[in-house]
């Protein structure tokens, strides 16, 4: 009888949803829980046995599948810029509008991550200066406390689905509510579960072209009345109609509005530049591979990528090595999740074949599709845009495709040449 797996158990526990209060508390106490594959030499797996080498193989691909979101030189920029806005407004003792801020970006560029670890990091602060309890709580009463409430805008908003998306955050009941009752639930669960920041994610799902839409805007902006710091996640948010149209400065980099010529048919002519006035607007861009410090900084997030390899061969020079850095900004534009699926695809496909090592020829046997990222929203825009790449013939796949995984057998991933 082999001896049982000696690495760290690697099954993910039941999904998190972060739309709900558990669900947020959960995934800002296990963020960082998962313990990746040990680094093993060929040699070392050698003398596995072939279950320990099956289940080694797996705790790899788990590892692989959960590449850790690295910060990046815009993501810390973007985090810097949503923690100043929303300790700006928590620590504020006026009863005046809070600034809200927007995070604008196309998709997998990581916005929702980055905007969701800046928050943990708030309240785990906020939290701790208040004993993790509700200092607004009457004495005698143990109220939730949720600083950071996290919700995703709904397909086809109205006023009333976005305030029962709220609640279903706070688990409070609804049912039979009007509007006006659902507005003032909202106010008061805010006030009441200590709320100091609240997402609304997926934001550019309001197209503006309906009344409803405009309506949800009203919404918004009757929040930022209360002690709450608003967040706006979503794709092309200048040119959406949720501020007025914009083109960016090719040079700066910032957001250009021209002057209002024609308010159109809106019910509400000034929305959209009443929300330019109140919020501040941040991009998350990709790498960009054209001057030295932007091609260091690509440089430096492979090599960090290296580090979380899992293959049997020494990974170091294998992101960073040659012409690698150029052809892998080829094949993802800089994006960030475009480059870890590709990376994520590449590692298993070493495995299966044995190779333990990544090439410009094993990447060229796939491409990344938006398919391979199904949790982008496309009602958003949130699918990436992934340059065109033409698949070349790779060498013949061995007979058995996954014997690195299968359980009949020995797996001698680590023979290469």
């Amino acid at each position: 009888m082999n001896p049982p797996y000696n690495g760290p158990s690697f099954l993910p526990g039941p999904p998190i949803d972060r739309t709900t209060w558990e669900g947020w508390r959960r995934w800002c106490d296990t963020r960082r829980a998962f313990i990746p594959a040990p680094v093993l030499t060929a040699a070392e797996f050698a003398l596995k046995s072939p279950r320990q080498q099956r289940l080694y193989n797996l705790h790899r691909l788990a590892t692989h599948s959960s590449l850790p979101i690295d910060v990046t030189p815009m993501s810390e920029r973007v985090a810097h810029a949503v923690l100043a806005r929303v300790e700006d407004g928590a620590f504020s003792h006026k009863a005046c509008t809070r600034g809200g801020i927007m995070v604008n970006g196309d998709g997998a560029q990581g916005k929702t991550e980055t905007v969701c670890e800046a928050l943990a990091v708030f309240e785990e602060t906020w939290m701790a200066l208040n004993s993790y309890m509700n200092p607004d709580a009457l004495p005698g009463t143990r109220d939730l406390v949720a600083p950071v409430a996290y919700v995703r805008c709904p397909v086809k908003a109205t006023p009333i689905s976005t305030c029962q998306r709220i609640l279903d955050f706070y688990g409070e009941d609804y049912k039979g509510m009007r509007l006006e009752d659902l507005v003032r639930t909202v106010k008061t669960a805010i006030v009441e579960h200590a709320t100091r920041a609240l997402v609304i994610d997926d934001i550019t799902r309001l197209k503006l072209h309906r009344e409803a839409d405009q309506d949800v805007l009203d919404l918004i902006r009757e929040m930022m009345s209360m002690p709450v710091t608003l967040i706006l996640v979503g794709v092309g948010i200048p040119t959406s109609g949720l501020l007025r149209e914009g083109r960016r400065d090719p040079k700066t980099l910032e957001w250009i509005y021209q002057p209002i010529k024609d308010r159109g048919r809106s019910p509400n002519d000034h929305a959209a530049s009443q929300h330019e006035r109140r919020f501040q607007i941040v991009d998350l861009d990709p790498f960009r591979y054209t001057a030295g410090p932007e091609m260091a900084a690509w440089m430096d997030h492979l090599a960090r990528m290296e580090g979380h390899l899992r293959l049997l061969n020494d990974a170091k020079g294998m992101l960073t090595g040659d012409d690698m850095p150029e052809y892998l900004f080829d094949r993802t534009g800089g994006v960030v999740g475009v480059l870890e699926k590709l990376i994520q695809h590449g590692c298993r496909r070493a495995i299966e074949e044995r190779s333990e090592r990544l090439t410009k020829e094993l990447f060229n046997q796939f491409t990344v599709t938006p398919g391979d990222m199904p949790d982008l929203d496309a009602e958003s825009g949130e699918q990436p845009k992934i340059p065109p790449h033409k698949p070349t013939l790779g060498k013949k796949k061995p007979k058995g495709r996954n014997a690195a995984f299968d359980d009949d057998g020995p797996a001698a991933a680590g023979e290469t040449g």
